[in-house]
């Protein structure tokens, strides 16, 4: 049996739910690709604040304390310091550098002003983690490191990450706490913050310094070209639905 024909006054209004329903999600998708531009601009900001960060003159460790006391921001923040590595305190994050699986050094160094600091001497593969097996990296006496400031992360950065295993000496997330507590110091003892040590000459070549990650992704601007191309999309499918209906009436009605 054939579906009856719709009357008139129920064919304007689907006609009606139509048209609201193309407008609004026409708006939704330009809002999306205006929210993708602005995120995109933000982004850019971003890394032009962390590229001048990087590439201004380098700051003592007090200086970037100061710094990071008043909340300016001290990430990837050039610093010079002064100090002594206590190679039996050294905490290993779990990494991987071009491919190869390893871990991050970070070892206590106590500065010229007293205090301690948390430095990622940098990278090494799985098979140097024991000490023994890289001695001559183990450097002693004063050093001079120049570096990055790094901001120690707020908690566990996704539900995905392992749990740091604090009794193996495995860290997973950069647990600033956690770290000073693992090598018997209190917050009050260490610097609010990790330094990144820069690439220089290790005897060995072991910890591997100046492997940072300055990674951001970027898709902004693909991901506002797709909300737009959507939008005009919807309205060329939605201008010729109406103007084929709008023919048919003209064609029925002659």
């Amino acid at each position: 049996m054939d579906q009856p024909v719709p009357t008139t006054p129920i064919r304007k209004l689907l006609k009606w739910v139509m048209a609201l329903l193309s407008i609004g999600v026409f708006v939704a998708l330009c809002a999306l690709g205006n929210w993708q531009v602005q995120r995109l601009h933000w982004k850019e900001n971003l890394l032009a604040q962390i590229e001048e960060r990087m590439s201004a003159a380098p700051i003592s460790i007090n200086a970037m304390a100061d710094l990071s006391q008043s909340g300016e921001n001290i990430d990837y923040r050039s610093v010079v310091l002064t100090g002594t590595y206590d190679h039996s305190k050294e905490v290993f994050y779990y990494n991987t550098n071009d491919g190869v699986v390893g871990w991050n050094v970070f070892t206590p160094l106590k500065t010229d002003e007293g205090k301690i600091v948390m430095v990622n001497r940098g990278f090494i593969p799985d098979r140097f983690k024991q000490a023994k097996t890289r001695m001559q990296g183990q450097l002693t006496g004063t050093q001079t490191i120049e570096g990055l400031g790094r901001i120690p992360q707020d908690g566990k950065p996704n539900s995905f990450m392992p749990e740091n295993d604090i009794a193996a000496n495995i860290f997973f997330w950069k647990d600033h706490a956690a770290m000073a507590a693992k090598i018997g110091l209190s917050l009050d003892e260490v610097y609010p913050f990790f330094v990144d040590a820069g690439k220089s000459s290790i005897p060995g070549g072991y910890p591997q310094g100046g492997t940072t990650r300055i990674s951001f992704p970027n898709s902004h601007l693909q991901y506002a070209i797709t909300w737009y191309g959507l939008a005009v999309a919807l309205v060329l499918v939605s201008g010729v639905y109406f103007w084929t209906n709008r023919r048919r009436k003209l064609q029925s009605d002659a």
